[in-house]
């Protein structure tokens, strides 16, 4: 694989997006629907109010992950960008959380101090893919000048 010499991007999809709102506007109706009912009230309004901000992180902050030749910017907290540069990348790997027997493929993306954590869902491509090619991103930025003409 060729490493990308630009800015590279991986952004949340759109979709999820809007199943998200979708998901707000509904309970929110329920909400309002509810009359009397202040468990049902409370629930629904809970349930919209959460995934409305959920939705809202997507619209704020997009790409969850970007990088170019000198290093990573990573989202992190709701929507605050950090910058970590190539040297501060220990480890680049995939991971893998279960639970309720499902299998969620995880990008880790160890910078000393700071892990990271990605799923196919932040990235909107496979974890695979995306390790590889950081992976040859990272080496690439390592790699001392004139270290070919030495073999």
């Amino acid at each position: 694989m060729k490493v990308p010499e630009s800015l590279t991007r991986w952004r949340v999809a759109s979709t999820p997006t809007l199943l998200k709102f979708a998901g707000a506007l509904l309970l929110a109706m329920v909400a309002l629907l509810s009359g009397d009912e202040r468990e049902r009230l409370l629930l629904a309004g809970v349930g919209a109010l959460a995934l409305g901000v959920y939705g809202l992180r997507d619209i704020v902050a997009p790409v969850r992950l970007a990088a170019d030749a000198e290093g990573l910017t990573v989202v992190s907290g709701f929507a605050r960008r950090r910058r970590v540069p190539w040297r501060e990348v220990e480890r680049v790997a995939l991971g893998e959380h279960r639970s309720l027997g499902l299998r969620t493929e995880i990008l880790e993306i160890d910078a000393g101090e700071s892990l990271h954590l990605f799923s196919r869902y932040d990235l909107g491509a496979p974890c695979a893919e995306v390790a590889e090619t950081l992976q040859e991103m990272h080496d690439a930025a390592l790699e001392e000048p004139g270290a070919e003409e030495e073999r």
